[in-house]
């Protein structure tokens, strides 16, 4: 199964403030700073696929304050045979999510997830992007449960490094 289109929202300007006027972030800002979700939708609109089954991830960068659409990957045709190596193309467009929310995963999926930090979340058949990213983002505003708490550390804690050679670059090298 390979990956058939990517579509990602691409902000020309990054010192344009974030669209809804509520963080006063550039975009680029915006992005250092939220939290990357995924959503298995056939329709960008609900959570309406099974995560080894799911033909298109829905992606959003998530703040306590707004939420953002990043991109739309959909997949070519998948046979239903059982193989996990199918999932190595879902798990690499994934990267830097925090949360997956499918109408089910796999037993399989979830350790495969859960080894690269993605919190798989299972959620109803239909249930709305736009609210699911709302109840987030209150959850955010309130104080995170348990395994966002964890995402939360985990991503900062990738943010730090990759920052940290950087950061050496610019003290120097004294001998």
């Amino acid at each position: 199964m390979a990956l058939q289109r990517r579509l990602q929202l691409i902000h020309c300007d990054t010192n344009l403030t974030d669209p809804t006027g509520l963080t006063g972030l550039s975009g680029e800002q915006f992005m250092q700073q939220a939290l990357k979700v995924a959503f298995a939708s056939s329709d960008l609109s609900v959570v309406d696929q099974h995560f080894g089954a799911s033909k298109a991830f829905v992606i959003y960068a998530v703040t306590p304050e707004a939420s953002r659409f990043v991109e739309v990957v959909e997949f070519g045709e998948q046979l239903q045979d059982g193989n996990e190596d199918k999932l190595t193309a879902k798990l690499e467009v994934l990267d830097g999510c925090i949360a997956v929310y499918s109408q089910a995963v796999g037993a399989s999926a979830i350790r495969q997830l859960k080894s690269v930090g993605i919190q798989p979340v299972k959620v109803s058949h239909g249930a709305v992007i736009s609210e699911l990213l709302q109840q987030l983002q209150e959850e955010l505003r309130q104080g995170p449960s348990s395994w966002l708490a964890r995402a939360i550390e985990q991503s900062s804690c990738q943010r730090d490094d990759s920052s940290r050679f950087e950061t050496m670059e610019r003290e120097g090298w004294h001998e």
